[in-house]
């Protein structure tokens, strides 16, 4: 781990004395995912409390996730220059008070126009997730981030094995029980950020602040001109939107087929955390010692795509589970992803580079509520537990199954364009 021999942006707190480490990060992950984790449980059913059918839910709840997919996508490479220029740590900052607000208003909203209006103000402003990539990058030699990414990924999984379980639980007291917890962990999170958490970025790293880098379209072609990034590009777009319409639909799918509660939900969501934690956290970094990061991305896509269909297909809800407990390499799938972006960016726009991945991301979650309830609603009225529910989950697979292909043709480019070293690492 690298020492930021500066003090952090407000030398004035303690937190500017610290060395930036790894802990630090993992616990500001954590409470963010619980956090976030605490509503998706209950959030689709809040929706659906505004609308009288079930076609009529679905398409409500697509807006308001494009809403927040839409401002994350103009917000994420702003927010991602800027912690470049002032450092990771305010920046953060800046996106737990906007959970924080969003939540609370959440919790009080009487219509569905204040939801989609607050997940707007909610999207703009958040871009922890791209912020804290790149805190670990900053922190981290390169030949160490698929483990370090791992280690990340796996905070996340404990914040979805903590937060949708009592999100369920609160969810069954009261519908909004659940937004006024998750907006008093923001708020708390806010206080670590700005007592505890060190910053990253030391002075003679940061770059100047540009709107022809940072505004969307800008912060695209950043990425396109990365030497190493090339088809990396469109294998975090087909990810990332397969990701979103797995999440999207997930309480709305299993909701329809089995019938499902928030509680259940939520006990579901908790699996999936539990193996992201044990895969990200422990297996990843085994794993890279017996194959190469480019290989178990390779094989992880591949596997994630089975995945996608047996959720489609499952019959019975005990079948979700037993996918979830069986797909080890798509669940390292997304820390080896991680780890090749982040080797293509030099440090001194790592926030940049995370920023513009997050705004890619945002893209195809404006993209992923168009797809995914709009083919769950056109299936909607199929018996429960018919094959036809998962067509979601079909297009998922066909979309892991193309980045998967692009990933095999980004490595062959890079060994036929470079020396030696390129062709070791395969």
């Amino acid at each position: 781990m690298s020492a930021d021999p500066t003090p952090a942006v407000d030398s004035r707190t303690a937190a500017g004395k610290r060395q930036a480490a790894m802990p630090f990060i993992m616990v500001t992950v954590l409470i963010d995912m619980i956090s976030i984790g605490l509503i998706i449980p209950v959030l689709p059913k809040l929706v659906g409390t505004f609308e009288t059918t079930a076609a009529a839910q679905v398409g409500a709840y697509a807006w308001v996730a494009m809403a927040f997919g839409f401002a994350n996508f103009i917000g994420s490479p702003i927010l991602g220059a800027l912690s470049d220029r002032y450092g990771r740590r305010p920046v953060l900052l800046i996106g737990f008070s906007g959970l924080a607000l969003s939540f609370f208003v959440t919790a009080l909203a009487t219509a569905l126009w204040m939801l989609i209006v607050v997940r707007l103000f909610s999207g703009a402003l958040q871009a922890n997730i791209a912020v804290a990539n790149a805190y670990v990058a900053d922190i981290t030699p390169p030949e160490e981030r698929a483990g370090r990414f791992g280690m990340l990924g796996a905070m996340f999984g404990l914040g979805f094995i903590l937060g949708p379980v009592l999100g369920g639980l609160l969810g069954g007291i009261n519908l909004r029980l659940p937004f006024y917890c998750a907006g008093t962990l923001a708020v708390c999170n806010w206080l670590y950020g700005f007592f505890v958490l060190p910053e990253s970025l030391p002075p003679e790293r940061r770059q100047p602040f540009s709107w022809a880098r940072a505004n969307p379209i800008g912060s695209l072609m950043h990425l396109a001109r990365l030497k190493s990034m090339g088809a990396l590009l469109g294998v975090v777009a087909f990810a990332s939107l397969a990701q979103f319409i797995l999440q999207g639909t997930w309480a709305l799918y299993t909701q329809l087929k089995f019938g499902w509660e928030p509680q259940q939900i939520g006990w579901s969501l908790c699996a999936v955390g539990a193996m992201s934690v044990l895969v990200q956290g422990v297996l990843v970094g085994k794993l890279t010692k017996l194959m190469s990061v480019r290989r178990l991305a390779t094989i992880g896509l591949v596997w994630s795509a089975l995945s996608y269909v047996a959720w489609g297909a499952a019959t019975q809800g005990w079948m979700m589970y037993a996918v979830i407990a069986c797909n080890v390499l798509g669940f390292a799938a997304g820390a080896s992803l991680q780890t090749l972006v982040a080797n293509a960016a030099d440090q001194k726009t790592q926030g940049q580079t995370m920023g513009a991945v997050a705004g890619l991301s945002s893209l195809t979650a404006v993209l992923a509520p168009v797809i995914g309830p709009l083919l769950l609603r056109a299936v909607a009225d199929a018996p429960r537990g018919d094959w036809r529910l998962g067509a979601p989950y079909y297009v998922c697979a066909a979309l892991q199954l193309c980045a998967m292909a692009m990933t095999v043709v980004h490595f062959r480019r890079l060994r036929a364009s470079a020396p030696a070293p390129a062709a070791a690492q395969s």
